[in-house]
């Protein structure tokens, strides 16, 4: 009997190092989750830091998987692989990072537990999430009932993400 499968939008980034190997790795280790596939995966953006200002520029993108994964499996999956990538199990909020995955929707669900909210709730405050997440797709936001499109389009964030040239292999989930 096939697994249920379930659409789920990951936001990935990383301003440490070799920003674009690290989410091509992040990328390649979300294909091997048992039961998952990546759909789609947005272009590359450099955006400005959120926080602490003193730091590195981000790479940005969107991941659309398909995953038989349940929601908290999936983020215990994402906490494992930035761990795996060098990302401290503790860290200060908005510091810089090797990898950041975020679950920002998963299907049409809506989750507030101690240890995930979906959507994301910075989701519609943030062009660096909004402008890749249209490169996947137009989801909804299931709590207010607005497109991606729409979210960006009365977004309050005034930073302008930059598309990069490089590109993600979802395919080979490697360079």
């Amino acid at each position: 009997m096939p697994m249920d499968q379930h659409a789920a939008y990951i936001g990935i980034g990383s301003n440490i190092g070799d920003r674009f190997s690290h989410l091509q790795e992040a990328l390649r280790r979300m294909s091997e989750l048992e039961g998952t596939t990546i759909s789609a995966a947005s272009r590359i953006y450099e955006t400005e830091p959120v926080g602490e200002e003193e730091q590195n520029r981000f790479y940005n993108g969107v991941v659309l998987i398909n995953t038989a994964l349940e929601p908290e499996d999936l983020r215990r999956s994402c906490k494992k692989i930035e761990h795996e990538l060098g990302r401290p199990e503790t860290y200060r909020r908005w510091s810089p990072r090797v990898i950041d995955l975020d679950l920002l929707l998963y299907d049409n669900c809506t989750i507030s537990t101690e240890t995930l909210n979906i959507p994301h709730p910075e989701l519609h405050r943030r062009k660096f999430v909004l402008v890749p997440l249209l490169d996947t797709g137009n989801p909804m936001h299931p709590i207010m009932k607005k497109s991606a499109s729409e979210l960006l389009a009365s977004c309050p964030d005034p930073s302008v993400p930059i598309r990069i040239q490089q590109q993600l292999d979802i395919k080979k989930g490697h360079p």
